[in-house]
């Protein structure tokens, strides 16, 4: 298959062109690009002349286009490079009627002289010039695109994200016994397993610039009691019969601690692990877990506080005096009275003179579904049917970022930025060290010891580098999130009642509904739902 091709011929008549159809299927000759090349020449021709030669592309045939004669041209090329610089194509074109032809040496020496000097397609250019075909593409250097790598992964072989959101009946009451909040494993079990990260490799253009792939992110498995770890560190197992919990990046296994009640037969509870409480926790007493607390009775004027999540099902009063503290969600059937704090969301059918504060949504829904009274604080969304109360009352909801969680943020980086020091400070003294063992000279025992000292110290604060990347991945997350706060009303809100969206606040001044507030042009504003 060869493309159609034309090529000059020169007379004491004037200037010819001799056209050549294409063979075997190859590409039709194209007028513009005989016109390109002689426009780019300076070579004068009658455009009726060329154009009339067009007409019959199937037949070979010498046309006149110019009176003028012309010196012979020489054997030709253009060179396309490509935006990205990684491919570089010639076309090449005949030499006039017995002009000079070129090389394979001269077209490689004239790549070198454009700085073209990575992927030369060598093969290629020899190819051309021992079988040539004239008006085709052939790609005369390659670059060599960089190969990405792939971040590492972690499969988890439970659900990691329960949200243990109630669901709803079909009469809009909400089912507060139906949480399942409890992920139960077995000994043996496979908990979670690492997909190491694979590295990029390098590429380069033609010119020989370096193409460097994106940079991968390195994962590890991390766990807590009750676990094993495979010798490659690749796959983790539970070592009990128990429950398996996912708090803040980590795996934990522990036992289920069952009680009937909390109140004076326990005294107050401090465990290690998740708690099941089947009937009331009492005023006066405390429980505390690291992992989950779930309650199927009613909670007084008590404190509770987990590392995990929290369930009531059948709510808490308070007394103001009751305390919720959870670093993941808390669900409960109803609010009064109580001082509450979830680092994640909190979902209940009622909030009534409480003070509550979530580090993503609060959602009041189900058949009830109002808020009355206290603050109630989110930095995501505030979602409740009803807001507010008719017959008046401080109600105050806030969205928006917390200002604890830039101050955090602020922290974080500061203690980032001081241990990298601290680590590049002691490094070159470890290094010294070890290169003077290696070169076998003299080292007192005092400084090895030293050595040994700095070398722990710098592990220790590479673990903590690595937990304060990790707490700023998730603070980098909640803040992202937090961009457009707003608080939805699916039924009324109540005049009187103060919203707060960011740094701006607004009294409603009339009963409304289905709406939602946003902050918009420096001002808390109301739009349908």
């Amino acid at each position: 298959m060869t493309n159609g091709f034309f090529q000059l011929v020169h007379k004491d008549s004037g200037t010819y062109i001799r056209l050549v159809p294409p063979k075997d299927g190859g590409e039709v000759l194209s007028l513009d690009e005989v016109r390109e090349y002689l426009d780019n020449r300076t070579i004068l021709y009658d455009s009726g002349e060329l154009r009339n030669a067009f007409l019959e592309p199937d037949q070979e045939k010498v046309v006149k286009i110019s009176d003028e004669t012309t010196f012979p041209r020489r054997e030709s090329y253009s060179l396309w490079i490509s935006s990205d610089k990684m491919t570089a194509v010639a076309r090449f074109y005949a030499p006039s009627l017995g002009a000079k032809e070129m090389s394979a040496e001269e077209m490689l020496a004239e790549l070198k002289t454009r700085d073209i000097k990575y992927g030369v397609c060598e093969e290629n250019i020899r190819g051309f010039f021992k079988n040539k075909a004239y008006c085709q593409d052939i790609v005369v250097a390659q670059g060599k695109p960089y190969k990405p790598g792939v971040s590492a992964r972690i499969e988890y072989m439970f659900p990691t994200q329960r949200k243990a959101k109630p669901a709803l009946r079909d009469d809009g009451s909400v089912d507060f016994h139906k949480l399942n909040t409890i992920c139960p494993c077995r000994e043996g079990e496979l908990l979670a397993r690492l997909i190491p990260a694979t590295y990029g490799e390098k590429g380069y253009n033609i010119y020989g610039a370096e193409q460097v792939p994106p940079p991968v992110k390195e994962e590890r498995l991390r766990f807590g009691k009750n676990i094993s770890v495979s010798e490659d560190y690749l796959t983790i197992y539970s070592k009990i019969n128990g429950h398996v919990t996912f708090i803040n990046g980590e795996v934990f296994v522990s036992n289920l601690l069952e009680l009937e009640n909390v109140d004076a037969s326990t005294g107050d509870i401090d465990h290690n692990g998740s708690i099941l409480v089947r009937g009331n926790v009492y005023s006066g007493y405390s429980v505390k877990a690291t992992g989950d607390i779930e309650i199927k009775g009613v909670v007084e004027g008590a404190r509770v506080t987990s590392d995990g999540n929290i369930s009531i099902a059948r709510g808490m009063n308070g007394m103001s005096k009751g305390v919720l503290t959870a670093r993941g969600n808390i669900v409960s059937k109803f609010l009064e009275n109580a001082e509450v704090s979830a680092e994640g969301y909190v979902s209940a059918e009622a909030i009534l003179h409480s003070q509550v504060r979530a580090g993503t949504e609060v959602e009041v829904t189900g058949r009830k579904g109002f808020i009355i009274g206290g603050k109630v604080m989110a930095t995501h969304k505030i979602a409740v049917k009803s807001l507010g109360s008719p017959m008046g009352g401080n109600t105050t909801v806030e969205v928006g970022v917390n200002p604890e969680l830039k101050k955090l943020q602020a922290k974080l980086l500061y203690e980032m930025q001081e241990t990298r020091k601290y680590i590049a400070s002691v490094e070159p003294v470890i290094m010294a060290i070890v290169q003077k063992k290696q070169k076998n000279i003299s080292v007192t025992d005092q400084q090895m010891k030293n050595v040994r000292q700095l070398a722990i110290s710098r592990q220790i604060k590479k673990k903590e580098l690595e937990n304060i990347y990790r707490r700023l991945d998730e603070l980098e997350d909640i803040l992202e999130e937090s961009k457009v706060p707003s608080v939805e009303i699916s039924e009324s809100v109540y005049a009187g009642t103060k919203i707060c969206i960011l740094d701006v606040s607004l009294v409603v001044k009339s009963n409304a509904r289905y709406c939602k507030f946003i902050r918009s042009e420096g001002e808390v504003k109301m739009t349908a739902l």
